[in-house]
Order: C-alpha cells, then sequence, then structure tokens
C-alpha cells in the first residue's frame, strides 16, 4: 500500500511547528501535519467567567473551526448559518478538556486563556493538529505573562487506524474516510492517556488490535514530543 509522501506505516506525516506566527497574540503556532495546515492563537483575559468568579481560579478554553476554502470544494462559514455543527463543538470542547489537564488552572487565578484553532487547510487529523499546536500557543503565552510554573505537562494527539487491513499512523484525509477503523489518542508528556475516540466504521476491532494502535499511537506522540520541546525551550 502506497501512502502519501511515501511514508511506511509507522511514519508521521512531516510535521512543522512556527512559533509566534500572529503577532498580536499572546501565544500562537501554525503547525503543519503534511498538508493539514493549522494556525493556533492563544489569547489571554484578565477574567474568568462568571461562574468561576468566587474560586480562586482560571480558565482555559478553545475554539475551532475551518475556513471556508480549507477543504477540496469551498464551504460556508457556520457565522453564516447562524450555529456552529455539532462536529465543531465536538472538536472545540475536545482540544479545551485536552490543554486544562496539562496546566495547574490555580496558578492562572483571575486569567482565562482562549485557545483559536483555525484550519487553513485540510487533510485529516485536524483536532489533533489543533491540540498538538495549541499546546505550543498556550505554553507561549503563559511565558509571555510569566506564569510557565502553571505548566504541568505537554499534551500532543495523534490518529491511527486499519486502512486495507494495515495498521497505520497519522491518517489523512483519503486513508481516514476509507478506514476500517480509526482511533484518536491524545496524551501528555507522562505518556499517560488524556482521551481516546475510536470508532469501528466499516468493521469491529480486536482488543490485540486496539493494543497495537495504542502502541503506534505512543510511537509517534513521542515524536510529537521532541518537536514541542524544541520550539518551546527555543532548541
Amino acid at each position: 500500500m502506497q501512502r502519501s509522501q511515501n511514508r511506511n506505516n509507522d511514519q508521521l506525516r512531516e510535521i512543522s511547528i512556527i512559533p509566534d506566527f500572529n503577532m498580536h497574540a499572546e501565544g500562537s503556532a501554525l503547525i503543519k501535519f503534511g498538508n493539514t495546515h493549522v494556525i493556533c492563537n492563544a489569547s489571554v483575559e484578565k477574567a474568568v467567567p462568571r461562574w468561576m468568579q468566587d474560586k480562586k481560579t482560571g480558565w482555559i478554553t478553545a475554539e475551532y473551526g475551518m475556513l471556508p476554502r480549507s477543504t477540496n470544494d469551498r464551504m460556508n462559514r457556520e457565522a453564516n448559518r447562524g450555529k456552529q455543527s455539532g462536529r465543531t463543538m465536538e472538536i472545540q470542547r475536545l482540544i479545551g478538556r485536552s490543554l486544562r489537564q496539562v496546566v495547574d488552572l490555580d496558578q492562572l487565578t483571575g486569567f482565562t486563556i482562549t485557545i483559536d484553532c483555525d484550519v487553513i487547510q485540510a487533510d485529516g487529523g485536524t483536532r489533533t493538529a489543533s491540540i498538538t499546536g495549541g499546546t505550543v500557543a498556550l505554553c507561549k503565552a503563559l511565558e509571555k505573562i510569566g506564569k510557565t510554573q502553571a505548566i504541568k505537562n505537554l499534551v500532543a494527539a495523534v490518529s491511527v487506524g486499519i486502512h486495507k487491513g494495515k495498521l497505520i499512523l497519522d491518517l489523512d484525509y483519503e486513508e481516514d474516510s476509507n478506514a476500517e477503523c480509526d482511533v484518536n489518542i491524545v496524551m501528555n508528556d507522562a505518556l499517560e492517556l488524556i482521551e481516546v475516540q475510536g470508532t469501528g466504521e466499516e468493521k469491529a476491532f480486536t482488543k490485540k488490535e486496539f493494543t497495537e494502535l495504542m502502541d503506534l499511537a505512543e510511537n509517534g506522540i513521542k515524536d510529537l514530543f521532541i518537536l514541542q520541546n524544541q520550539i518551546i525551550k527555543n532548541e
């Protein structure tokens, strides 16, 4: 089976992260997973949601969107439709949950940080790219406001699946659309699980296959942590 970029089944797409991509945001990154490109901005506000005002803590939330021509055919902006799709809400909640897991919110008392993840080009794996790039943007924002002590771990995510009977890492759109099963894995840099989203699209998959997919994802995520650390520490 020939994969995009002539990849092996256990190989990530070409990954790049450009930090400080936006001159206005406290933290930002342009992340590329092959042909999937996402701009991640972290904006800091000296305020918390109303329901948190009596608590000595901070908050991290996320928003996600796809630009009209991020896909093969132009799609209407969700703002023009008057509401967000269920998919959009699911993904932005996933991003927010993932990033809150790796930050000590009590170190951010009185602050809200919003991570905006805007997909400018989609070729599969937009949610995993958003989490991985959003982490870099968040760390850059915390550095900007002198709150690096709030970072407990890094977080990264990747997709795995079974395509044409083969276990593969980091699915592009064609692979994801035709996979027998696909799983999105989110981990912290202690290699602890934060979230697992898996579906047997065409058929059920076994416990043995799931374990092998988890191992495949873990190896890919280790490589993402190496890249994140290089960017965050300016190595």
